[in-house]
């Protein structure tokens, strides 16, 4: 009964997970309208590009036992797929600075990827071990991946303004970590459980900051700033008397 109930829990949490990995399709429409990526930033999709491809080898029987984790290692298959996409959309958009920060970090989280598969296919000969080595990593990933639009976030602070950090994508967050952490406490697995139970509690933490500063009427500061500058520029000349323009 409680292995169905768990699988009916991974249905649910692929298709969460899936509307997830498709939020920021509206985003990238953005950046392919107006050729720049503005002021996104790149750094969650290749932290969740890293815990896709981490999760997609746990989910495998290989690390797993059996097909035990199937939903997974599918759907982090697929994770693997969309994050890919977004990242290779981003490259093009930027300016050559940003494009090669990101180009180092997915070298980087694809050399780190290959060291976890090599040293668990050929180093690690004990299933359990083997499988608790990878999600150990797994798990350090999905927390970096959860945590990483705390950029975004930050930046939300910052500005006053929600305009790069989309609700729909934080509503997604919190359904799908929700989710997958009562599967994993379902199949008594920490390294799905823990992660996303850390997961649900920065998806909240976004939405009560969107909820915030979406009410905020006061414009952002970097606006403030070019209006600094435009004063800047009026000559004395302009200026009458009593500090009024003409």
């Amino acid at each position: 009964m409680l292995p169905d109930i768990r699988f009916i829990v991974g249905i649910i949490g692929s298709i969460s997970c899936m509307l997830l990995y498709a939020a920021p399709i509206l985003t990238f429409k953005r950046v392919i309208k107006k050729a720049s990526v503005e002021e996104y930033s790149c750094i969650p999709y290749i932290l969740a590009l890293f815990s896709c491809l981490t999760y997609s080898w746990y989910g495998f029987p290989a690390v797993s036992y059996g097909w035990e984790n199937l939903t997974v290692c599918t759907i982090s298959s697929l994770g693997v797929l969309f994050e890919s996409t977004f990242i290779s959309i981003y490259v093009w958009f930027a300016p050559r600075g940003k494009k090669k920060q990101v180009m180092l970090m997915a070298s980087l989280i694809l050399a780190v990827f290959g060291m976890t598969v090599f040293f668990s296919s050929f180093l690690i000969h004990n299933h359990h071990i083997r499988k608790v080595f990878v999600g150990s990593i797994g798990l350090v990933s999905s927390i970096s991946m959860y945590g990483s639009p705390l950029v975004a976030t930050k930046q939300v602070i910052r500005t006053k303004s929600v305009e790069f950090m989309p609700v729909y994508l934080s509503l997604f967050t919190f359904l799908t970590s929700l989710t997958w952490m009562a599967y994993g406490v379902l199949g008594r697995d920490p390294f799905i459980a823990a992660p996303n139970c850390i997961g649900s509690i920065m998806g909240i933490l976004q939405l009560v900051v969107y909820c915030i500063y979406s009410k905020c009427k006061e414009a952002p500061k970097v606006l403030h700033d070019i209006d600094q500058a435009n004063v800047k520029k009026v000559p004395k000349s302009q200026v009458d008397t009593k500090g009024h323009n003409p």
